[in-house]
């Protein structure tokens, strides 16, 4: 036997690269997903081109998809082990992100003097060009597609399509994943195309024949696995996790789920998954504009529905007025959004946490509401059924932040039991309150909430509106005293909902001098930056917000215990800024990005030691 260069790895990253044609995001899915399938824990990037369309071969064209596999794995991972190149404009924008030593594998078929020109390289030799530390596999990989199909039948575009699954092939072979679990999602991907079933199916043995036939000049890769919990597991993105955390609430609470929602980058995924969700009862409506989408799930709330509209941030600013309608009506409504960056319709595949402001303050009048965020891929099924739960408890609207990173992004995750979430209590007015002369603004004492009455219930006839109520009748009101009384009403029963939700949990080192805080999207990245600082002596303690508005109960006591406090959040300072107003008198510092990118553990692990020294 040849003899091979194996690599006893507890995670590995690897990031596909190529034109937003070739199938990078489809070979790194179906690689997330075999590993998933062998028990590994997996965090995924899809980085897509800001452009539509753009040149073929261009480096505004390319596009990426990172993921991180094995054990621990909480971020795809700041620098790849394995880079594939599929064109030179591949290799040129994503080198940056291959550590020194690791494998860049390239399809040097792509790489004729056309193909460099385009990329801008000055030169003839582009490995040289970049000071490529690294193990370069030149694989012809259209070469070896193009003979493999070569009595396929298929046209030679259709051939070209399949350089991808070629290239998945290599890559299965490097990390030893097993062909027929992938060769099972590209049969579900191309069903009614057998045909192209077949030629991807001919590739993928093909890409890993290569590999085995080469493997004594590059590295092969072993990695830890997790013994999984026993239960049903799938890989699964944020959008998704959403959706199903939606159809696990409307299920608990008994009543219908209705979504009113436009296409809008980076959260129309929720909109595809709902609408195929006819079979669980779920009405999912695309409608003409933002506003429609908003006043559509209102009118739904009043009806009886679990309300829904989804969007990103230039949705919810126009979505605000509808917002303020329900506020004042005091419906319970969920209105998520995947925020991007921005402001307008900038960078809409990137991701930012730019949003927060406007989901805490962006309305007018005082028009309090709930606020929560979710952590992780899989954390958006826990957090949109919170947010729907919250909301139909409390009959408040509720903003839902995610982001792109985390609502395109994937992680491994056990289907859970529907006895695992509690039952949701809805506050359906009762017939005692009905035969005892109930009005629609009538409260719970200890919580301030008002009764739901479905139209339809016997004796519950009522209109709601966005004009000022009287607190006792439910009357329209002008009194300034009387609307005094509402405007703190309406903020208390925000305010009381510190009472149903967890308190803030710190983690890593409990007992240093330093708090490091985050909260959304960039929890994994956080985590595994306060590991790193710990283990390297640097005591550090994390906690992390999934509510934002109201804060947990114990929050600002939490965080006067530490004499250093660091925010880090993927905007100017938002949620510092926000804590800062409730904690006078301590000094909160900031490690702040605003790129369009994730942040990378190193630069925080780094940003973090700064500040202590200062």
């Amino acid at each position: 036997m040849e003899s091979t260069n194996v690599k006893q790895l507890e995670k590995v990253v690897v990031r596909f690269s190529g034109d937003s044609g070739d199938g990078m995001q489809l070979a790194g899915n179906i690689f997330t997903n075999v590993s998933a399938g062998v028990g590994n824990q997996v965090s995924t990037f899809p980085d897509y081109p800001a452009e539509i369309r753009a040149p073929q071969g261009s480096l505004s064209g390319v596009s990426g998809f990172q993921v991180s596999v094995g054990h621990g794995v909480h971020t795809p991972g700041d620098l790849c082990d394995v880079l594939i190149a599929m064109n030179p404009a591949a290799l040129k924008q994503n080198i940056k992100f291959l550590r020194p030593g690791g494998v860049v594998i390239v399809d040097i078929d792509s790489f004729k003097e056309a193909d460099l020109r385009k990329a801008l390289f000055k030169t003839d030799n582009p490995f040289e060009e970049l000071d490529i530390k690294a193990q370069v596999v030149e694989v012809p990989v259209t070469t070896l597609t193009r003979n493999a199909l070569a009595d396929s039948g298929l046209d030679p575009k259709s051939v070209a399509k399949c350089r991808n699954i070629l290239a998945l092939g290599l890559v299965c072979w490097l990390f030893d994943r097993p062909l027929e679990a992938a060769r099972k999602m590209l049969a579900n991907k191309f069903v009614k195309k057998p045909a192209v079933f077949e030629a991807n199916s001919k590739v993928l043995d093909a890409g890993y024949n290569y590999g085995h036939n080469i493997h004594a000049t590059v590295s092969t890769y072993r990695i830890e696995s997790d013994t999984p919990v026993p239960g049903v597991y799938t890989d699964i993105n944020g959008n998704t996790a959403t959706a199903w955390g939606l159809i696990m609430a409307s299920e608990k609470a008994g009543r219908p789920l209705f979504l009113g929602s436009y296409p809008i980058t980076p959260a129309t995924d929720i909109l595809h998954e709902l609408a195929k969700r006819k079979d669980l009862g779920v009405k999912a409506i695309q409608m003409e504009d933002e506003i429609a989408g908003v006043c559509s799930a209102i009118g739904a709330s009043y009806a009886g529905n679990l309300a829904v509209t989804s969007t990103s941030g230039p949705g919810l600013a126009l979505k605000s007025e509808g917002i303020g309608l329900a506020v004042m009506a005091e419906l319970p409504l969920v209105v998520i959004d995947v925020q991007r960056g921005g402001p307008s319709t900038g960078l809409p595949t990137k991701t930012e946490q730019t949003d927060l402001m406007q989901a805490l303050y962006g309305r007018n009048g005082e028009s309090p509401l709930a606020v929560v965020a979710a952590a992780t891929p899989t954390d958006c099924f826990t957090m949109a059924f919170e947010a729907a739960r919250i909301a139909v408890e409390h009959m408040t609207p509720v903003i839902l932040l995610t982001d792109a990173f985390i609502g395109n992004g994937s992680s491994a995750w056990r289907i859970p039991e529907a006895s695992e979430y509690p039952e949701i209590r809805v506050p359906y007015v009762s017939e005692d309150a009905i035969n005892s002369g109930w009005r629609p603004y009538d409260r719970d004492d200890s919580t301030k909430v008002r009764r739901w009455a479905i139209p339809g219930t016997e004796g519950a006839a009522h209109r709601l509106g966005g004009l000022e109520k009287d607190f006792v009748t439910g009357a329209i009101s002008t009194d300034p005293v009387n609307h005094e009384k509402m405007v703190q009403t309406r903020r208390e029963k925000i305010a009381r909902i510190a009472d149903d939700i967890p308190e803030l949990e710190v983690m890593g080192d409990t007992g240093a001098d330093t708090l490091l805080i985050g909260w959304g999207g960039t929890y994994g990245h956080l985590l595994t930056a306060t590991k790193e600082l710990n283990a390297e002596g640097v005591p550090t303690a994390f906690a992390h917000f999934r509510y934002i508005n109201p804060l947990p109960k114990n929050a600002l006591e939490v965080i006067r215990r530490y004499r250093r406090v660091i925010v880090a959040e993927l905007n100017t300072g938002m949620f510092a800024d926000y804590l800062q107003s409730k904690l006078p008198g301590v000094e909160i510092r900031r490690i702040n990005k605003i790129q369009g990118q994730p942040f990378q553990v190193s630069e925080v692990v780094e940003k973090v030691k700064t500040l202590i020294a200062q």
